[in-house]
């Protein structure tokens, strides 16, 4: 597997505020970033311009308050970020929409995704370096690598659990559903 090439201190930063402003935009009703001038002020090329998937993590004092991302490396990143982002704070259905008096203590987690590669055997993943991806017919179920870390699983249970996820039975991906890993650079805000 090829290993996930990892941005810079700035570029992170630069990442973090651009979720930041449209997670802002999207809770206070204001107008979102503006694509064009964010791709400018990035130069939609390089690390922001080439296409990713993309998943944004919101945290309210350490507890989960919402995920929502963009698997498919089908459009830019900062694109694909920005409507993570919007959907992270207002459309993930367990949690109701961030309101204007939890932003201040809402924190901002990336997760930016490297491609996909078949999973034949527990021994192809690692925690820690691995999320996991299953799907089966129209039902999809996806873990970023942290979340076995947080709860401490092994390989086993990861799989299985993502397969939960995906509302199929825990040994789904031994009986045609497919599992797929990725490795994910993840960064947040302090």
């Amino acid at each position: 597997m090829m290993m996930l090439p990892r941005r810079s201190t700035d570029e992170q930063r630069t990442l973090l505020a651009i979720a930041r402003q449209a997670i802002t935009a999207q809770v206070s009703g204001g107008p979102p970033p503006d694509r064009d001038e964010v791709n400018r002020q990035t130069s939609n090329s390089g690390p922001h311009g080439a296409s990713a998937g993309v998943f944004v993590t919101l945290h309210d004092t350490g507890q989960l308050r919402g995920c929502i991302g963009h698997m498919e490396p089908d459009e830019p990143l900062v694109p694909a970020l920005i409507d993570a982002a919007t959907a992270a704070c207002s459309r993930d259905p367990r949690f109701p929409p961030v309101r204007p008096d939890e932003l201040a203590r809402v924190t901002i987690e990336l997760s930016i995704l490297g491609p996909l590669e078949p999973v034949t055997t527990l021994d192809d993943v690692e925690i820690g370096r691995h999320g996991l991806l299953v799907e089966l017919g129209h039902r999809r179920g996806l873990l970023l690598p942290q979340v076995a870390v947080e709860h401490q699983w092994n390989a086993a249970v990861f799989v299985a659990q993502t397969c939960r996820k995906a509302g199929l039975s825990e040994q789904a991906w031994q009986r045609g559903a497919v599992l797929w890993k990725f490795e994910a650079e993840v960064f947040g805000e302090p």
